[in-house]
């Protein structure tokens, strides 16, 4: 989920819930550890092996959230996964080569 989705997503909830029952925020997408690692792979040009361990940590594949509640606010994610990795790691290359220049 990218943090402006993020951030959006808790600025609806403190708006309009004020029930007791918990709210997920995610995109509601299903993807697994090995597609996110494929995913990140090819964004940053890794040319290497992924390897997984499925012992470590708990040898879960996927991880998904129900976003149902926070759907039912009319809350919907705009950045998609790949252009939010792709968002990031160009941030990530902006903000390590504005430090390597500084030193």
């Amino acid at each position: 989920l990218h943090v402006d989705d993020c951030a959006d997503a808790l600025t609806l909830l403190l708006q309009v819930h004020f029930g007791a029952e918990p709210i997920n925020v995610g995109s509601g997408a299903d993807v697994t550890i090995r597609e996110l690692a494929d995913l990140v792979a090819r964004v940053v040009g890794f040319t290497g092996r992924v390897a997984a361990d499925p012992e470590r940590p708990d040898g879960t594949p996927r991880k998904l959230m129900s976003g149902a509640r926070l759907a039912a606010l009319g809350w919907r994610p705009r950045v998609g996964l790949e252009e939010g990795v792709r968002q990031t790691y160009a941030w990530f290359l902006d903000r390590f080569a504005a430090e390597a220049r500084a030193l």
